[in-house]
């Protein structure tokens, strides 16, 4: 018997998930922008004491994670929202602010998550293509805006495009967003840009009040499995508008406990930093090597179109993935990401960068 969906969720797209989790051992994993380093030792020690407490509900205010992004940050804990990855508070953020007669307003192709609050809220989302240079047109998603809007997403660095926009550029942006316009600055790939560094960005907060900035664990911290996110908002009652549409208890004890032990350990970021800004120079030598000019990557993946055989975009991808795949080399889909013939390949080890260039080259032979 068919099961009798709401039009509402007939009408959300499945996520477009990477592949590749039932292969065995020795996959090099290049599909997910994931850190390719475990969680350090005393983060999953921290994990593992939370556990013991598993019999009882978290702390719903999530106090001690919050007041260590405070001193991380630089934003107070009663300005911060945390929550179970990006995405949720991505998504709660869409509830709370949009509804039918309303408009989203950004650009495209970008995350891939946010068509998903279109097809829940009812709203109409008004996508901007990204210039040539595969970054955000700012100008046009200005335009863009109208007495509908309530809701602008400027993804900086860009998924997937890697690419980045400065921070004298965004601060002009946000100036020409009216006030009623909540402006969602998703940094989820921030610490390995170098167009301008964290702390920077963060200061627009204070410039701004209908500002809020998205980061995550799941990159840099290498904490993806455990789904922590969180929001810097710059005032309280944008906290309160997520807090008011979720679930409560939205992030459990372990992943708390994993995050907040993470950011006592700088020394282990930035080296991790440092590795991801050099696999980034040795891919791209690597991809105009194959006579690839791919997007300039500010993130921990590269993005670049492929020779299309034939004028043929999307079978000329489909062609190199699927021999990448034949080399245990798993990459994303551009097509599955809003362009087709395209990839986007997240940095691995350096000996796992070595062999996708490898069978790269062998696959466009």
């Amino acid at each position: 018997m068919p099961l009798k969906l709401t039009r509402t969720a007939e009408k959300i797209p499945y996520y477009p998930a990477a592949g590749g989790y039932s292969l065995p051992d020795g996959v090099a994993l290049l599909a997910s922008n994931e850190c390719p380093d475990p969680p350090l030792p005393e983060v999953v020690q921290a994990a593992s004491a939370a556990l013991v407490a598993t019999n009882r509900y978290p702390d719903p205010s999530y106090l001690p994670l919050r007041e260590a992004l405070a001193e991380h940050t630089g934003v107070e804990a009663e300005r911060i929202a945390v929550g179970n990855g990006s995405c949720d508070l991505l998504l709660a953020l869409g509830e709370a602010l949009l509804e039918e007669g309303t408009e989203l307003v950004h650009a495209w192709p970008s995350f891939s998550v946010y068509p998903h609050l279109e097809a829940a809220t009812g709203a109409t989302a008004v996508r901007v293509p990204l210039d040539a240079d595969h970054r955000h047109d700012l100008d046009a998603i200005a335009d863009a805006i109208t007495e509908r809007t309530r809701l602008v997403i400027v993804c900086n660095p860009n998924n997937p495009t890697s690419t980045a926009v400065g921070l004298d550029a965004l601060r002009a942006f946000v100036r020409r967003v009216p006030e009623d316009v909540v402006v969602l600055l998703d940094e989820a790939y921030v610490e390995f840009a170098e167009a301008y560094r964290p702390e920077e960005s963060v200061a627009l907060l204070e410039e701004h009040p209908h500002l809020v900035i998205l980061r995550t664990f799941s990159k840099l911290y290498g904490l993806a499995g455990l789904r922590v996110g969180y929001g810097l908002c710059s005032t309280p009652e944008l906290v309160g508008a997520v807090s008011r549409v979720r679930q409560p208890f939205s992030l459990n004890v372990a992943a708390a406990a994993a995050a907040t032990e993470a950011l006592r350990h700088p020394g282990a970021t930035a080296a991790r930093i440092a590795q991801a800004r050099e696999s980034r120079a040795a891919v791209a030598a690597g991809l105009r090597a194959l006579g690839i000019e791919p997007a300039a990557s500010e993130a921990n993946f590269v993005w670049f179109d492929l020779p299309a055989a034939d004028g043929d975009a999307g079978a000329a991808e489909q062609r190199v993935i699927a021999a990448l795949r034949e080399e245990r080399v798993l990459v994303r889909s551009g097509g599955a990401l809003g362009r087709e013939g395209a990839l986007r390949v997240t940095y691995g080890t350096p000996e796992e960068n070595g062999r996708f260039l490898a069978a790269l080259g062998r696959a466009l032979a």
